[in-house]
């Protein structure tokens, strides 16, 4: 149910195939003007197409207007920066022009994003010959050389991974690697292809084969280590760039890497100094600057933090994430020029589709400051549909996922385990919906000197995706439940606290904030049976909107269209409905709003049922000094207000669909 659409330009839709292969044959077979003239009639109607302008710049570069044909490779880079054949021909264009250095840095660049650019490795071999850098030159010979053994089949594969054709590229390497066995390069390739797909499991055990079958494959081993911070393995990961650091000290991937690590441990203090120290080498580099934003952001210095969010999108010009940054601040206001700037920019129809779903969150959000809500509504709502048609979330499996863990784990099925798992009573789960409050929640425990807070850990899923890959039952997880013995629940929730410790410093409890461990209540009990469970509740229109409003950095895919966010919210309060009903220990919920309207009564709840005497900073919890990761970061270090808890009501005309997937008659 959209509002002021007229407000809200829409992208272009993309050239039909037809027509890309026609101009492709065009230039095949050197008919240049023709192929320049279809290329910018189809540029007309989709002006953001990344094929058509490299096939402009080509057709440009090969009728000898260079000048042309290096605007717009360059109007190609706004739109399309990870695009590597535009480097290459970027690279073609400047050896027309006779600028050899120049011709080697895009080279080089082309290279660097897809190694299997043979023509750019065979240009850098004779640019490297002329220039007499000899042990350049012998590297490009190498690459030439390894890029000559392949099969065809890989050297076709890397061909469609840089033109972004996956899922055929995907294809090609399976069938080969079933037909021919493990190779290294394929299996690299088919990782990146599962990074890009966010199969980022599957990119992690090619991976780990492809270090095995050959460790000196340094490429690889970066890969590896990216996947590994992917996942929140955080420990293997260092490790690996242990190996790579040792050998490449002064690499920039891998120091900007392992800052990175830094930030994923939550020690920004070490992450800010190393991503400053490879500014000074790039200072034009705005994902740095951005990074060292959102380090900043964490530790609660928030005007060092804007200064840095306004510098990244200096550097990039039409920087959505960098705007979004500002906006999640929750307490940022834009200005007049800034909104009018982020409309100018998201109505460009040249804007990659992350930049524009970006601004139309940051849209939203400003809008929805300045009291604008109907267009509010309208950025928010098309960034939401922008973003769901990235993504491949279905409601099903996890519904179907949480019967299985209503058939498996009964009142009798926990009955007849008593005693089983670790005993130690050191986590505190806080679980519920993102946006429950559940930062609040953890900021006040995080303030009694017996808690520290961590993160939102990545631990029990991992765990749950470790079980299931074990299942011999049909029904893989929850089913293997039933299939444990008493000491191998020990083992789960001995690994579990072992995984935990490295952000741990010494506490005797710790929280761990993943909302999403509602589905696995079952599993904790069984590991650790003397773990407290706090179930974070919002009411469900306020709690729902807030993640409609919401642009998660990773997960969260049911939060972009109302109907989904209603249906996963009703999904969540049936499986605690039963958990209560069959777990052994009581699990405590906590209504956000009573803390609202009574803080210190919810403060002495909670302590109380955390085992905790009341302490006077937890009432003060916003004075508490802490590294916080979430989008609540910048509201919890402020007093409590009751600003957000009917804010919904301001949208309530356009949100009949939400209200329907709950089942709402009437507002509550």
């Amino acid at each position: 149910m959209g509002v002021m659409q007229a407000a809200v330009s829409n992208p272009p839709p993309p050239p039909a195939e037809p027509d890309l292969r026609r101009i492709r044959a065009l230039i095949e077979n050197a008919r240049f003007a023709e192929a320049l003239e279809c290329a910018q009639m189809a540029l007309e109607k989709a002006p953001a197409d990344r094929d058509l302008l490299y096939m402009v710049a080509v057709a440009q570069r090969c009728l000898h207007r260079i000048p042309d044909a290096t605007a717009t490779l360059s109007r190609l880079e706004r739109i399309h920066p990870e695009y590597p054949r535009l480097y290459q021909e970027r690279g073609r264009c400047q050896l027309a022009m006779g600028a050899a250095t120049q011709a080697i840095e895009a080279f080089e660049q082309a290279v660097k994003m897809s190694p299997a650019l043979v023509a750019s490795w065979k240009s850098l071999l004779s640019l490297y010959l002329m220039s007499h850098q000899t042990a350049a030159a012998r590297h490009a010979g190498s690459q030439l050389a390894e890029l000559a053994k392949l099969p065809p089949e890989i050297l076709t594969a890397h061909t469609m991974y840089a033109d972004n054709e996956l899922r055929d590229a995907e294809r090609l390497l399976r069938e080969y690697l079933l037909a021919h066995g493990p190779q290294k390069e394929a299996m690299r390739l088919l990782a990146q292809i599962g990074l890009r797909l966010d199969a980022v499991g599957d990119a992690e055990v090619l991976l780990e084969k492809v270090v095995a079958l050959d460790p000196d494959y340094d490429a690889a081993r970066y890969d590896y280590a990216t996947v590994l911070l992917k996942r929140h393995k955080h420990a293997q990961a260092r490790e690996q760039l242990d190996k790579l650091l040792r050998k490449g000290p002064s690499n920039r991937n891998y120091r900007a890497l392992l800052a990175s690590v830094y930030a994923g441990f939550g020690d920004h203090e070490r992450a800010l100094p190393l991503y400053r120290e490879i500014l000074l080498e790039t200072p034009d580099d705005a994902d740095l600057h951005l990074s060292v934003a959102h380090g900043l952001k964490s530790l609660g210095r928030t005007p060092e933090a804007i200064d840095a969010y306004r510098t990244a999108a200096a550097k990039r010009p039409r920087y959505g994430e960098a705007y979004w940054s500002l906006a999640n601040l929750k307490t940022f206001r834009f200005g007049e020029d800034d909104v009018a700037r982020m409309r100018e920019d998201e109505a460009s129809p040249e804007l990659r589709i992350e930049d524009r779903y970006h601004l139309c969150f940051a849209l939203g959000k400003a809008l929805e400051d300045a009291a604008q809500y109907a267009e509010s509504f309208s950025y928010y709502e098309r960034g939401n549909a922008l973003k769901k048609a990235e993504c491949r979330y279905r409601p099903e499996p996890l519904e179907r996922n949480a019967r299985l863990q209503a058939a498996v784990c009964t009142r009798d099925f926990f009955a007849s385990r008593q005693g089983f798992g670790c005993n130690s009573p050191a986590p505190i789960f806080v679980v519920g919906l993102p946006r429950s409050g559940s930062t609040l929640i953890e900021q006040i425990l995080a303030s009694h000197s017996q808690v520290e807070a961590t993160m939102e850990l990545a631990d029990i899923p991992r765990l749950v995706q470790d079980l299931e890959a074990r299942a011999r039952s049909k029904s893989g997880y929850p089913g293997i439940l039933g299939e444990l013995g008493r000491g191998e629940f020990a083992r789960v929730g001995e690994d579990y606290l072992s995984l935990t410790r490295m952000y741990r410093k010494g506490k005797p409890f710790f929280i761990d904030k993943m909302p999403n461990n509602f589905r696995h209540l079952g599993l904790i009990h069984l590991m650790l049976p003397n773990a407290k469970i706090i179930d974070a509740r919002r009411a469900p229109m306020a709690c729902c909107f807030s993640n409609f409003k919401q642009l998660f950095a990773s997960g969260q895919q049911f939060t972009y269209s109302l109907e989904d966010i209603g249906r996963y919210y009703r999904m969540y309060v049936e499986q605690m409905t039963h958990w209560d009903q069959v777990l052994p220990r009581p699990i405590l919920r906590v209504q956000h709003e009573d803390v609202v309207h009574d803080l210190e009564a919810s403060v002495r709840r909670i302590l109380d049922f955390c085992g905790l005497e009341f302490q006077q900073s937890c009432l003060d919890f916003h004075e508490t000094q802490r590294t916080i990761h979430t989008a609540s970061s910048e509201q919890v270090r402020q007093p409590l207000n009751r600003d957000g808890v009917d804010q919904w009501r301001r949208y309530e005309p356009w949100l009949g669909p939400l209200k329907d997937a709950l089942g709402l008659d009437d507002t509550p």
